[in-house]
């Protein structure tokens, strides 16, 4: 049967901004096209839409999953996550009030940490259509089918199963290959559980050191993360930042790292936040002049 449920969202929330403000609405299985966020997840393909002032979610399914199916829609699109203080110190600056006016900041996450540690680890080093392409070869090759032939991110168990070779060969991941089994290992025997990461008691420092002992995982890596798990200490600064950074505040021409963390420091806790707020704006200013 299909299911279909209206999505209880907070203030300053914004549809567009929560999806094509973060780049994982291009990665499978994720798929954003007319208006609707697909994803697929827990043997559900979900559908996820806006209609008048209304955010709905809907999917075809025995009606006992309806439960999970609103759990995964609010999960993905972080509807629990209180920006509360950060809109107000961003309405604070004249060049950032309109990320609370446009309800922007509130970024695209997996149903996993999981998955979004292993999309991550296929964002390092290399171009955007490469990590693109990793993702899709990994859905593809190892995800579960659901109704309608549609595939989820594969499971730790599914990805232990396949050796370096597998990684190399079929999903072109370079280096990361010897990562991917290891992580996937680790995480199906119990010896690292990256869903603990989302609740952890520790401090953002701590956490950071702990998702650093992952192969692989370096300062970048770690503090991308972190902003996935709702923490914004950190910059998550990659070559792709830097250059956008060059060219909104430093007249296109490079600058030390530290030049970019004295701009940022005064918002504090927020401060990777309003970074990556800054950086994408103008995502948001070229799609309303086309």
């Amino acid at each position: 049967m299909k299911m279909r449920s209206k999505l209880k969202t907070p203030e300053n929330f914004s549809f567009r901004h929560t999806v094509e403000g973060h780049g994982w609405y291009d990665l499978p299985p994720f798929k954003f096209a007319d208006g609707r966020l697909e994803y697929v997840s827990g043997g559900l393909a979900l559908a996820i839409y806006q209609k008048g002032g209304d955010i709905f979610v809907e999917a075809v399914g025995d009606a006992s999953r309806r439960t999970d199916m609103i759990a995964t829609a609010e999960h993905i699109l972080r509807l629990d996550h209180d920006l509360g203080e950060f809109y107000e110190l961003a309405a604070e600056h004249d060049a950032y009030r309109w990320i609370k006016d446009d309800g922007a900041g509130r970024l695209l996450r997996s149903v996993t940490v999981y998955e979004d540690l292993i999309k991550t680890l296929c964002t390092t080093n290399c171009s955007w259509s490469l990590t693109k392409k990793m993702v899709e070869n990994l859905v593809g090759s190892l995800g579960e089918e659901t109704v309608g032939g549609k595939k989820a991110f594969p499971t730790p168990q599914a990805m232990a199963e396949k050796d370096e070779g597998f990684y190399r060969g079929e999903i072109k991941a370079g280096y990361r290959s010897p990562y991917f089994v290891e992580i996937a290992e680790a995480v199906t025997a119990g010896e690292v559980d990256p869903e603990s990461w989302l609740n952890s008691e520790l401090s953002t420092e701590e956490l950071k050191k702990e998702i650093k002992q992952i192969k692989g995982i370096g300062d970048y890596a770690a503090e991308h993360m972190l902003k996935l798990l709702g923490r914004y200490d950190g910059l998550a600064l990659d070559s792709w930042i830097r250059a956008e950074f060059y060219k909104k505040h430093n007249r296109e021409k490079p600058c030390a790292d530290s030049r970019i963390h004295k701009h940022y420091k005064k918002y504090g806790r927020w401060r990777g936040l309003v970074l990556w707020c800054d950086m994408t704006q103008r995502w948001f200013e070229e799609k309303a002049e086309a």
